[in-house]
């Protein structure tokens, strides 16, 4: 069985127009209410690809109830904490032609200024705090796991929980053979380092923020990943947009990928998408990184490629060009 925990999860609403006036009323022309969150949106890539999956995390309110109940029609077992206070955080994403301020388009002038394409506006809700009494019943699950388990711990933390989580986590495995990814930024991956994870996932731009250097090519990349594989790391899957991915492996090789071509729709979710795939295709191919990598680009870029997560049958498709 696969776990992906999520410790702040949210009902994710998100909405298109054409132009999106900052200070004025705006009318959608389209919209969807999607559950939200690195780990749920990890577990759901995996149910496409037909592994099995149980989300772990934390819900709270109305708003966690319709997380868990949309989780559900996804296809994911659920077996989320219900806290007693507090919501479930709403997250609210505005796709839009492009962003002005109210009455710019009339100072602009042309409608051909108002053509441009690409803004994005995302206004994220705060989620309830976690004491220490639900997070000891989140680690209480976490003893039921076993060496045929896969462990996935991705994004922020709740308020309240301390930045080394992650690391207490593993720590809690250790000597169960559970294979730990953990995606995530700044100390909370650093210090999680150290205890072994299986995998870890930063893009470029977070091992140059790791490293405090401009990465330029890809022996530079490399470089870093390799220095996370000697601090602890297994396998050091660093995601780079649109030039696909590279992967520093357990096995002491490097492996380079390409992604496909297509049209960049949404890249939220993306990279969870592409923790997903590697994890199917390793398992799929009984360890083949090379497989692994393959399935993780065709799963990043699939999603990429739409508006939500992608479906089997469109990764699929692209697999079966790289």
């Amino acid at each position: 069985m696969i776990y992906t925990v999520t410790f702040n999860p949210s009902l994710d609403y998100t909405v298109h127009m054409p132009v999106f006036r900052a200070g004025a009323i705006n009318r959608v022309v389209q919209e969807a209410v999607y559950p939200g969150g690195k780990g749920i949106n990890v577990g759901i890539i995996l149910r496409r690809l037909g592994l099995p999956v149980k989300l772990l995390g934390f819900v709270a309110g109305f708003t966690g109830a319709e997380i868990e109940r949309l989780s559900g029609l996804a296809g994911c077992q659920c077996d989320f904490i219900h806290l007693k206070e507090g919501l479930s955080r709403i997250n609210v994403k505005i796709g839009a032609g492009k962003t002005v301020l109210a009455g710019e388009e009339k100072a602009a002038g042309t409608e051909a200024a108002l053509a441009e394409t690409g803004a994005e506006t995302a206004v994220n809700g705060l989620g309830p705090e976690i004491s220490d009494e639900n997070l000891q019943l989140l680690f209480r699950q976490f003893d039921a796991l076993g060496c045929e388990d896969i462990l996935v711990l991705s994004g922020s933390i709740a308020k309240g929980l301390p930045s080394d989580t992650y690391r207490k986590i593993l720590e809690r495995m250790k000597g169960k053979q559970v294979r730990v990814v953990v995606d995530a930024e700044g100390e909370l991956l650093t210090s999680a380092i150290p205890c072994h994870p299986f995998l870890i996932k930063p893009n470029k731009e977070e091992l140059e923020e790791l490293f405090k250097q401009e990465l330029r090519s890809d022996e530079d990349v490399v470089a870093c990943a390799e220095k996370l594989r000697q601090q602890g790391a297994g396998n050091v899957l660093v995601s780079l947009g649109g030039d696909g991915a590279l992967l520093a492996g357990e096995d002491g090789k490097t492996y380079r990928c390409l992604s496909p071509k297509g049209t960049l729709v949404n890249s939220v979710g993306a990279g969870d998408s592409m923790v997903a795939g590697f994890l199917a295709g390793y398992e799929r191919s009984g360890g083949n990184l090379s497989e692994a990598l393959r399935y993780g680009i065709a799963s990043g870029s699939a999603t990429a490629f739409k508006d939500w997560l992608a479906e089997r049958e469109e990764i699929e498709a692209l697999l079966a060009g790289i």
